[in-house]
């Protein structure tokens, strides 16, 4: 323990025995000597035991992000603005519940390490009965925005850390969420996060507003403001009015200035009446319409109290008239067709029902051949711009030199190779619809820079090209490799991968399926494509579902497909019986089971970073014969994506020529390794 530690502990531990006024404290704020004896006196914790951060397993982490879920994507925008602002200063952002468990983050995840350790990540508890003095758990205890500067906290572990978080409350005036910035380290005194504060408290602010606009978009909001000259795009207070113009919403603003009027103190703002708190009646509402210009739009607070003004926007003409409460829906068909009943993949369909037409971009991770671009595809079907462009594209499977061409298009001559015609990237054909990047971890570096651009400003530069062109797509993204991994490895940018991570769904692959069975019979059932004739779907002999019931199926729902297609075009009688099945469900044991995860890239020590996955794929294409059309085939994956992955790894065929990854197919250039 060191020496600073020592000392931590001891003033806080004069705290606890002579009382907040204790002189070893006088140079820390009230609220932190406050906290410091909460935490003694009421959450019994002991000053002289250090703890380590608390982190929430995955599936309690999922709770805690389900049981808010709507909340964090409205949240999200806010988060990355204000990322944005400090990452360059060291600072992650965190988003708690109002239990303090850390549901959002944002942060540089090359020093994940220390950051997990620190607590400053998802799942970390920092409520103040757990962590003890620290910013969210405070914030928590005091409903106010504070910074908790080095030895504030109460706990000696956390001493390094500097931490400001702002509340974010609901619309009943309810503590939401906490929002925080922190870094690991500071040199410098608490007064240098006095504009850290600032920022926080007003993105806080923003998510509050964004969220209470949301949940009363079908109902009369009013904004009201000091002065005329930001009231449409800024306002300080926000209300909101039903029907009969009693309230029954507020930002947190709006319930402080409420709850200070003479005649509201004491009660409860939801349900009062628009009179008894502003000198209008709801018929006068109309006079403050957009329409009319801000400086005539001026009204006083009841008992002639401060002057505002007003902006009131109606609810929208189709939901004026009160309706019946609508009945729980069920899935969308296309989304409901992906599963047969296996719980797992039925909450991700939950979830991803609630997002179909947000414009949140979504990230799809699992094994290949999973269903990632089935899945990208129901939710196009699902969505409101079913019947537009839906454009697939595999990262992987496009030559590098060709890449930048084919997604954002060129003008005629603008690089070596150019034709004499424009070309439409497939960026802009799936202006309108959705954009499906699938193998999103094999994109070049220097084009994430270009993507990201797309992705922020919804807008995309031709190659050769001065202005660039806008577009309207929803962008979902696919992987199954660990991008946060290939982030830490300085492959993948870490904006682009929250950019991506707007929602994240990770699909099971088909061997913990419990929907196996239904899945078979689904295939079997589906007609044969190419065939216009309507033909009986085969019969499966008892003795050949068992098969398929113990395969572990490494290629997942494409090997599926695969074999039943094999089976139902060389079974005899329509039953298909074990020896109509492939050689490798035959075997037992499928060739290439064991290094099928291969491809995955899982996060290596740093010790020998590759040396495990380069030795995985080695056994793999050996086992192959080094035939990489046929490992790609068995894998589910483009040769391409192989090929690149030789060529990262330094692995090389037998027969291969110097400098070349291995042996490519006919017609195709080798792939050497990236200097």
């Amino acid at each position: 323990m060191h020496a600073a530690q020592h000392q931590h502990i001891a003033t806080v531990m004069q705290v606890a025995a002579d009382g907040v006024g204790a002189a070893a404290a006088a140079r820390h704020e009230q609220v932190i000597r406050d906290s410091w004896l909460r935490c003694v006196q009421q959450h019994r914790l002991d000053p002289t035991r250090m703890q380590e951060a608390v982190i929430l397993p995955q599936q309690r982490l999922r709770e805690h992000q389900d049981q808010m879920e709507a909340f964090l994507h409205i949240a999200r925008h806010g988060l990355e603005a204000l990322y944005q602002q400090v990452a360059g200063l060291g600072y992650v952002v965190l988003l708690t519940d109002a239990r303090g468990v850390t549901v959002d983050f944002l942060g540089d995840l090359v020093v994940e390490p220390s950051l997990r350790r620190a607590g400053l990540y998802l799942g970390a508890d920092w409520s103040e009965h757990h962590a003890g003095t620290c910013g969210v758990g405070t914030c928590i205890s005091t409903g106010q925005a504070l910074t908790v500067h080095l030895d504030d906290h109460f706990d000696a572990t956390h001493i390094p850390l500097t931490c400001t978080a702002a509340p974010v409350f609901s619309p009943a005036g309810e503590l939401s969420a906490v929002l925080d910035i922190s870094q690991l380290s500071s040199s410098q005194p608490k007064s240098s996060q006095h504009l850290a504060l600032q920022l926080v408290k007003v993105y806080a602010q923003h998510v509050e507003n964004a969220q209470f606009l949301h949940r009363f978009r079908h109902d009369w909001v009013l904004r009201l403001s000091p002065a005329p000259q930001f009231l449409d795009v800024n306002p300080d207070y926000l209300v909101a009015l039903d029907a009969g113009g009693r309230l029954i919403g507020h930002n947190r603003r709006a319930q402080l200035l409420l709850q200070g009027l003479p005649g509201l103190q004491g009660q409860s703002l939801l349900g009062q009446p628009l009179s008894a708190w502003l000198d209008a009646r709801p018929e006068d509402l109309g006079r403050f319409v957009a329409a009319r210009p801000a400086d005539q739009r001026a009204v006083m607070l009841a008992g002639g109290g401060r002057l505002l003004f007003l902006l009131a926007s109606p609810p929208p003409a189709a939901v004026c008239a009160p309706v019946a409460a609508p009945e729980r829906r069920s899935l969308p068909a296309p989304l409901a067709a992906l599963s047969g009943g296996d719980a797992r993949l039925d909450r991700q369909l939950e979830r991803a029902a609630r997002l179909v037409n947000s414009p949140v971009s979504l990230l799809l991770t699992g094994e290949t051949g999973s269903g990632k671009e089935y899945f990208a595809k129901a939710l196009h079907a699902a969505s409101e711009r079913r019947g537009r462009p839906f454009v697939a594209v595999n990262c992987a499977a496009i030559p590098e030199g060709l890449i930048e061409s084919e997604l954002f298009g060129h003008l005629p001559g603008s690089f070596t190779g150019a034709g004499p015609r424009a070309k439409r990237g497939l960026i802009q054909g799936a202006d309108g619809g959705t954009l499906f990047l699938d193998e999103i971890g094999d994109m070049p570096r220097a084009l994430q820079a270009r993507l990201l651009r797309v992705l922020a400003e919804r807008e995309v530069l031709p190659i050769g090209a001065s202005r660039p062109v806008p577009v309207d797509i929803r962008v979902i993204a696919a992987t199954h490799c660990p991008l946060e991994a290939l982030v830490r490895e300085g492959r993948f940018r870490d904006d682009l991968y929250y950019r991506l991570n707007g929602a994240h769904f990770q699909l099971p692959p088909l061997r913990e399926r419990a929907d196996l069975g239904v899945m078979i019979d689904r295939l079997l059932a589906a007609p044969r494509p190419g065939t216009g004739a309507v033909e009986r779907a085969p019969v499966l002999s008892p003795e050949a579902r068992a098969l398929l019931l113990a395969h572990r199926w490494p290629g997942n729902l494409r090997e599926l497909a695969n074999a039943l297609a094999y089976a139902r075009s060389v079974c005899s009688g329509g039953v298909i019986q074990p020896a109509d099945l492939p050689d490798a469900l035959l075997a037992g044991a499928p060739p290439l089971v064991g290094t099928a995860p291969a491809l995955a890239a899982p996060a290596l020590p740093p010790s020998r970073p590759g040396a495990e996955e380069a030795e995985a794929l080695r056994q793999a294409l050996r086992a192959a014969h080094w035939n990489v059309s046929a490992l790609a085939r068995q894998w589910g994956c483009s040769r391409m994506t192989l090929y690149r992955r030789m060529a990262r790894l330094g692995v090389k065929s037998p027969n291969a020529r110097d400098g070349e990854a291995g042996e490519p197919a006919p017609g195709e250039p080798p792939v050497t390794a990236a200097p």
